[in-house]
């Protein structure tokens, strides 16, 4: 296997996409599906900033239509070290893209030897995102949280999208999917200003909590199954999953403190 050769005025530099195209690849993130299909689709995810980073979590269920597809899908994952990228809306779309966008990123450093920045991560999805557009007007439309832990800044940031690749940045939450507006009322509720990491988990668990109590299409925790929402840290240290062990802990606490007191006589 022999590497490929561009000119100056057509070399595609460190974008992944650019070198598909330029080889005759096929186009990331494009779709010709009609409507009228029923497409599993993730549903509710969160992100919280705190004091050392930021925290992202989703839930597990995915529906198709008014059934469930999935109980045990997962919706947060690493961009790289530095980052994390969660999924709402189409979700065959949804985990494409975040492949391609982890090929994107782990292509770019080696082929300028460092990191792009935590803006250029989130403009690159943003660009993907836009890519999508045509899919997403019949009905695929892929709308992701994309977080991180700025090594400039020192700080952990939120960014949340439009199905034209808008990008906006968050400054301490935001959530988003079919619950995404029940999650958000009970974490502004909840957030304060530089809170721990047990704290911050617990506040986005509790607004996935919420959430499902609303909406039908985001899954609650299943005790039977063992099936919990997924949770992950970014910090200096990198992105890290927390144990389904400590997420059942947390849920534990909180269905506790929900329960219903005993009546005084």
């Amino acid at each position: 296997m022999t590497l490929p050769w561009f000119t100056p005025g057509n070399d595609p530099g460190p974008s992944f996409s650019e070198l598909l195209r330029a080889t005759g690849g096929d186009p990331p993130v494009t779709s010709d599906a009609q409507g009228g299909i029923d497409v599993t689709h993730g549903t509710t995810i969160v992100a919280i900033r705190y004091a050392e980073g930021v925290v992202m979590a989703g839930d597990r269920r995915a529906t198709e239509g008014y059934s469930i597809a999935h109980r045990a899908i997962e919706k947060v994952f690493p961009g790289d070290r530095f980052s994390g990228v969660s999924i709402a809306g189409a979700a065959g779309p949804a985990m494409e893209m975040v492949h391609l966008f982890q090929t994107e990123l782990e292509h770019y450093e080696k082929v300028e030897g460092s990191n792009l920045s935590l803006d250029g991560k989130a403009n690159k999805l943003g660009q993907m995102i836009r890519a999508n557009l045509p899919a997403a007007m019949q009905g695929l439309a892929v709308v992701p949280i994309f977080a991180g832990y700025d090594l400039r800044r020192r700080t952990g940031r939120i960014y949340k999208y439009d199905v034209t690749g808008g990008r906006y940045e968050e400054s301490d939450y935001h959530a988003t999917g079919s619950g995404g507006r029940d999650a958000r009322t009970t974490i502004k509720l909840g957030y304060r200003d530089g809170m721990s990491r047990d704290d911050a988990i617990e506040l986005a668990i509790d607004g996935l909590y919420e959430a499902a109590d609303e909406d039908s299409a985001t899954g609650g925790p299943d005790v039977v199954r063992g099936i919990y929402p997924t949770v992950a840290t970014i910090t200096a240290a990198g992105f890290e999953r927390v144990p389904d062990e400590e997420v059942a802990s947390h849920f534990t606490a909180l269905i506790e403190r929900k329960s219903p007191r005993e009546r005084r006589p």
